[in-house]
């Protein structure tokens, strides 16, 4: 699937340098597809113009009265989902300052259409990818449901100990209780796979709250098979010897 245009913002106070980047772009579109939705003459003005025109670029000019392009930089870099930042300059003795304000890369002028294509490429590739990120990190939840009593409860997956199958329903265990979850192992499992590790064919448990192993016993006497011991409770969950090489690597490895 084609990504949508990148919005872009330019910051140049020289109206001729800022018609020169529309040429450019112009030029490029078949490479990459960009829209300008706003123009400004300095930093000052960016700021406020960022607030009713989003975008995904800012390129900007250093040297310009008022506030220049590093103080700009440099207040972006504290908002919330701020765009990304180009530096096109006629000079480039700030190249430094520029790469430590995280800028995607540094354009001198006059700036050649073919590599300003390679700065939008590669700026597109970092939007991306923030974007891949950022679903990802939605997609996994901070609370599974427990349906109990004509009440919805909201268990945080931070205080889950261990899941486990029982019949048709998910036994999730914190220090305090347990719950019933209508979910499948399989897609919990899926779903927290570098939260959770499963020690039985019914089992998940959560790898940071494993404080230890120990043998099990049966009449008391001690045999081959081991189970896991978690924090905060005396529950002791038998591990399977197809997952035993998981379980003591967890261990070997401080969790």
């Amino acid at each position: 699937m084609m990504r949508a245009p990148l919005r872009l913002l330019l910051v140049d106070d020289e109206a001729l340098a800022r018609s020169r980047l529309r040429d450019l772009l112009g030029d490029i579109a078949e490479e990459v597809s960009t829209t300008v939705v706003a123009e400004a003459h300095d930093g000052h003005s960016a700021l406020a113009l960022i607030q009713t025109h989003p975008c995904d670029i800012a390129l900007v000019d250093i040297r310009m009265p008022g506030m220049d392009g590093v103080e700009f930089a440099r207040h972006l870099a504290r908002w919330p989902a701020a765009p990304a930042v180009i530096f096109v300059t006629a000079y480039d003795q700030y190249a430094v300052s520029a790469f430590e304000l995280a800028a995607l890369d540094y354009l001198v002028k006059p700036v050649r259409a073919a590599r300003l294509a390679v700065a939008l490429q590669k700026a597109a590739r970092h939007l991306d990818e923030a974007e891949r990120l950022e679903k990802s990190a939605l997609a996994t939840r901070r609370h599974l449901s427990c349906f109990e009593r004509g009440r919805v409860l909201l268990v945080p997956v931070t205080e889950i100990l261990y899941l486990k199958a029982e019949q048709k329903y998910v036994t999730a265990r914190t220090v305090e209780r347990e719950y019933l979850l209508e979910e499948s192992l399989v897609k919990l499992e899926a779903e927290f796979v570098q939260r959770f590790l499963r020690v039985h064919r019914n089992c998940l448990i959560a790898s940071e709250a494993v404080v230890g192993l120990e043998r099990a016993s049966t009449d008391g006497e001690k045999d081959d098979s081991w189970q896991v011991m978690l924090s905060g409770i005396s529950e002791r969950l038998p591990v399977s010897r197809r997952q035993w090489p998981l379980v003591k690597d967890l261990l070997k490895n401080g969790g």
